[in-house]
């Protein structure tokens, strides 16, 4: 088993030469921070997640959460790893003093996590729930709110979920059934049911929000009908402490592939007229809000994916470099010595890939997490606007996009292990596991791709699409002097990115919206492809000033690799695309499969 979760030397890398996390510290927000801060945190979250976290990956595994005298039962060390996450300070990091928090950059935040995500997926999507539903009352909750459910929040007195989707209505929120009834101010009666709700019933907690899509009486039909409720697993004494029972009910759990120290519900609320729920914001704007909990979990979706592809880059490392197995094509003499997997190279071309997406991925999520910074804090509304364009556009490749990839990541691993990695022995078949999920929630990824082709290029007149466009650009650039041909090759690409975008979006009117949106796969494809190699040039550029020459010419040669073998892939889906042909849908009909029920 390896030493560490994730190389340090290549996160401070990609924390501070390639998201620029130093360039934070000027803004008023962090006055007062430093390097030296940050670095302290990263040490703290690293030792934490080893002892605390990966100390019970495999344990988490083999003991599903089940039910004793109709209570949820986790192992032990699933509580404890959570309770030193929260009392170390983690879950309020990034929050206002005024919540007991240390207000640092999301950016650091991330970074840090992205400890905890590598040493254990499943135990830390409880505070990553947590936290996600706190930063949504933070955003769009009242006052009192704020102050009622923030400190417990971040304290991990209570924990948080996201209740969103439903039996009969899976990913199409739409169909949602749950029903709110006014009772007196912004208090209404609950009642209705959710499926697949992760942390929705344990012990760990003095008390579980859910955060809770519902209609209202006379809700417009759709997604435009959807309100947003604060729904407590325990009602809220006035004086802030835990009362009754809210009449929210475990009606089962989910026995999952993966993730399974994570528990998952389906939950029934108010069947016995006892559920109270508190309106967030604005009526039949429930969905707006919940965007902000759910686009901050697909960020998070795709960083954890990428955490599970490193997981697996360093455990197949390892066994490859510890290995002996075979001999060179050129030595056939069978009783010399057998050699080092690494020196095979059909194993380094298997742990390349997983280096490239792998630290691909953590490279471009904790960019996405300086964004996030920007959009909320720079000093000013251009840049503040510029960087949610990039959030909107990119989000969905990282969510997508990099979570697929990573899956290809984890097959490498378990192949280079071969027969031990279909086994138990190794950790790299659950890595997979987990990693199976990513593709599925918080949007599946074709509806991941759906969004990018048909709504998120065109937004806004083309202007999230335009700045991605000035991004990859302005690193071709500055890499045209040290490395012209991937500069060449990106900005050919982008051009032909930019080209067969447009052509096929002015075909789209005429060939209808089933037709326009069939190649959102290929599409993904394509702009994934392109996202990677801009990243990949963006490291490349960085490494040439890193002072370890080993370092430097790992990083130079895997963006290289990309260049020649993922790159190309990203130009043959634009052909693809291209080559369609408007009087024919690209996919067969319903008729070959017997017929699409009416």
């Amino acid at each position: 088993m390896p030493s560490q979760l994730i190389d340090p030397t290549d996160l401070a890398f990609q924390l501070f030469d390639v998201a620029d996390a130093d360039r934070l510290t000027s803004l008023p927000r962090f006055k007062g921070q430093d390097r030296e801060t940050y670095t302290a945190i990263l040490d703290a979250a690293r030792i934490l997640a080893a002892e605390k976290f990966r100390n019970h990956y495999r344990l988490g595994d083999r003991n599903e959460p089940h039910l004793v005298d109709g209570k949820v039962v986790l192992p032990r060390e699933i509580a404890d790893g959570v309770r030193a996450f929260h009392e170390a300070g983690f879950a309020s990091a990034h929050a206002d003093e005024a919540f007991g928090g240390l207000q640092l950059p999301w950016t650091v935040v991330q970074a840090a996590f992205a400890h905890f995500q590598a040493a254990n997926i499943a135990t830390v999507a409880y505070p990553f729930l947590t936290i996600a539903a706190a930063n949504l009352i933070d955003a769009h909750g009242a006052p009192d709110q704020k102050e009622r459910y923030l400190p417990a929040l971040f304290a991990g007195r209570f924990f948080g979920t996201m209740a969103l989707s439903e039996t009969q209505a899976g990913s199409s929120l739409s169909d949602i059934r749950t029903q709110a009834a006014p009772l007196e101010g912004n208090l209404y009666s609950i009642r209705g049911e959710k499926m697949w709700t992760s942390g929705g019933e344990h012990e760990m907690a003095e008390n579980i929000v859910h955060m809770v899509l519902a209609r209202t009486p006379g809700a417009p039909n759709g997604v435009k009908g959807l309100s947003l409720f604060i729904v407590p697993r325990y009602r809220m004494n006035e004086d802030g402490g835990v009362g009754a029972s809210n009449d929210v009910v475990l009606a089962g759990l989910n026995h999952k592939m993966g993730y399974r120290g994570t528990v998952n519900t389906f939950l029934k609320f108010g069947e016995s007229d006892g559920c109270i729920g508190e309106l967030v914001g604005e009526p039949n704007r429930g969905l707006s809000y919940m965007f902000h909990m759910m686009n901050e979990a697909r960020i998070g979706v795709g960083m954890g994916a990428g955490m599970l592809a490193y997981t697996g880059y360093m455990e197949s490392l390892s066994y490859a470099q510890e290995r002996r197995q075979g001999r060179p094509p050129g030595s056939k003499n069978p009783g010399s010595m057998q050699v080092s997997l690494l020196a095979h190279a059909d194993i380094r071309r298997m742990l390349v890939l997983q280096k490239a997406i792998a630290e691909g991925c953590l490279s471009l999520a904790l960019i996405c997490a300086r964004w996030v910074d920007d959009r909320r804090w720079a000093d000013d509304e251009v840049k503040r606007a510029r960087a949610n364009l990039l959030l909107e556009i990119v989000t969905p490749v990282l969510k997508a996009w990099f979570s697929d990839a990573a899956l290809r990541a984890n097959e490498a691993a378990i192949q280079i292990l071969g027969g031990y990695g279909y086994t138990r022995d190794f950790p790299v078949e659950q890595i997979y596991r987990d990693n199976r999920l990513n593709p599925i929630h918080e949007g599946t990824n074709g509806i991941q791709a759906i969004d990018l082709l048909g709504r998120k290029v065109s937004m806004q007149a083309g202007a999230a699409f335009t700045a991605l466009l000035e991004e990859i650009e302005t690193v071709c650039r500055q890499a045209g002097t040290g490395f012209p041909d991937q500069a060449d090759a990106l900005l050919q690409a982008a051009g032909k990115l930019k080209s067969v975008t447009s052509a096929h979006l002015g075909k789209a009117g005429g060939a209808g919206i089933d037709w326009a949106l069939a190649p959102a796969q290929a599409y993904m494809d394509a702009m994934g492809g392109l996202v990677l190699a801009w990243i990949w040039l963006r490291q490349a550029l960085a490494a040439e000033r890193h002072p370890d020459p080993a370092f430097r010419t790992a990083k130079i040669e895997t963006c290289r690799y990309v260049f020649t073998w993922e790159l190309p892939k990203a130009l043959l889906a634009l052909d693809q695309i291209g080559g369609l042909k408007q009087e024919r849908f690209p996919y067969p009909s319903a008729d070959i499969f017997g017929g699409a029920p009416p």
